[in-house]
């Protein structure tokens, strides 16, 4: 990519999450001319699909099939249904996510085919973004990965009673409709096949979204073993590993969590001159999933070697505890617990920020360097009013009653 278009990558991913889609479709637009853009990542456990809106009934079933088109790592033009009709589109693809992101470009009837140049500019901002969301899944300070887990939590919920009501609503109707009482045999078998496919397609459309927002854990599990094979690769240390004896799927976000968790244990574990040999398993019970680190060390490790900054913080969120075992002579078997549901308690008093949305906690950092309003208005590309519109909403949820105070409040959560 050239210069002015590093420079726009640059200010795409310094904004927040939710304003990203907008900023990528106008960086694009010069380069391959397009009437609406969506993304479906697979990063994202509360929010995989996202579009601009101008395209109506555009669905993420619908852009579930353009994450397999096309080779990898080069963009697809063809055409797919999107908004109920036939569309021509191009699909970018790429795989710096768990199962792949893809970012469609809407374009006009009969459009011309993108230029190579094109793609390749496309290709590469597309790589560049997705490489910036996964470290966001995988890095997430707590208070974005509470967030997180409580819009994913509410999501599935959501997605779960508009299950069950749909197909109570359409098992009633096939009910109806099967009866013996009905003599017009054409319309109650045309009436039954059309309520049989809505109900296959609401269960495939079930099947689709689960794909998306979760992982299987024997497939979270190997890569977590594909990111820790190479720390061990010119070491004397012997890494066993224990697959999960599992077809559940994992939400995402603990699939990231547990991945993160388990590879900060190890780098931990390693600084032990006696260690020879570590086996890292997952083993998932009805309602949690157990990720163990178990060496063959002195046994000397103690809970504060562990640290205290984000393998708890992260285990805190989630509602998950880590448990040490210390046997000494023999090693030590650290195992991170982490509830497969989001936990009860509101997570809210342990971490503040969760509950400012993106923007404010954009004007929230500014305010932690010290910034002022000025100063944050030309940051941010907004007006002076609207960032003392977001100073006093910061205030006011944080319940603290100056800019300093909120301040400390963020660098405490940081």
């Amino acid at each position: 990519m050239d210069a002015p278009t590093l420079t726009t990558a640059y200010e795409i991913i310094r904004q927040p999450l939710g304003e990203i889609l907008p900023k990528v479709s106008a960086a694009l637009a010069p380069h391959v001319p397009h009437v609406d853009a969506a993304e479906l990542s697979t990063h994202c456990a509360h929010s995989p699909f996202k579009a601009l809106g101008g395209t109506e009934l555009l669905t993420a079933a619908e852009l579930a099939p353009l994450l397999t088109a096309g080779v990898p790592g080069s963009p697809w033009q063809g055409t797919a249904t999107i908004g109920g009709r036939e569309r021509e589109v191009l699909a970018v693809t790429s795989h710096a996510t768990v199962r792949g992101a893809v970012l469609v470009l809407v374009r006009e009837d009969g459009a011309a085919p993108v230029g190579e140049d094109g793609l390749a500019v496309a290709q590469a901002l597309w790589d560049l973004i997705t490489g910036h969301f996964d470290r966001f899944a995988t890095e997430a300070l707590p208070g974005a990965l509470a967030r997180s887990r409580a819009a994913a939590d509410t999501r599935a919920r959501v997605i779960a009673e508009l299950t069950a009501s749909h197909t109570a609503a359409l098992s009633g109707v096939l009910g109806v409709l099967r009866s013996r009482a009905l003599d017009d045999t054409t319309a109650r078998a045309s009436a039954t096949d059309l309520a049989a496919s809505a109900l296959i397609e609401m269960r495939a459309e079930q099947r689709r979204d689960r794909a998306i927002a979760e992982e299987p854990a024997q497939e979270a599990f190997e890569r977590l073993a594909g990111e820790l094979r190479p720390l061990l690769r010119h070491s004397s240390v012997r890494l066993d590993l224990g697959a999960p004896d599992s077809e559940r799927s994992l939400a995402a976000d603990v699939a990231h969590s547990a991945r993160a968790i388990v590879r900060s244990l190890l780098l931990i574990v390693l600084e032990q001159d006696s260690v020879r040999r570590i086996h890292v398993g997952w083993q998932l019970t009805e309602h949690e999933l157990r990720a163990s680190v178990r060496d063959d060390g002195a046994g000397a490790l103690a809970p504060c070697d562990l640290g205290a900054g984000t393998i708890r913080d992260r285990l805190d969120v989630l509602g998950g505890r880590l448990d040490m075992d210390v046997v000494p002579g023999w090693g030590t078997t650290i195992t991170a617990v982490i509830p497969l549901a989001a936990p009860a308690a509101p997570v809210e008093a342990a971490h503040p920020l969760t509950g400012l949305g993106e923007r404010e906690v954009e004007v929230l950092r500014h305010l932690a360097l010290g910034h002022r309003n000025r100063r944050i208005a030309e940051e941010l590309h907004i007006s002076e009013s609207t960032v003392k519109f977001h100073v006093a909403n910061i205030l006011n949820k944080l319940d603290v009653g100056s800019r300093g105070e909120a301040a400390a409040l963020f660098h405490a959560a940081a």
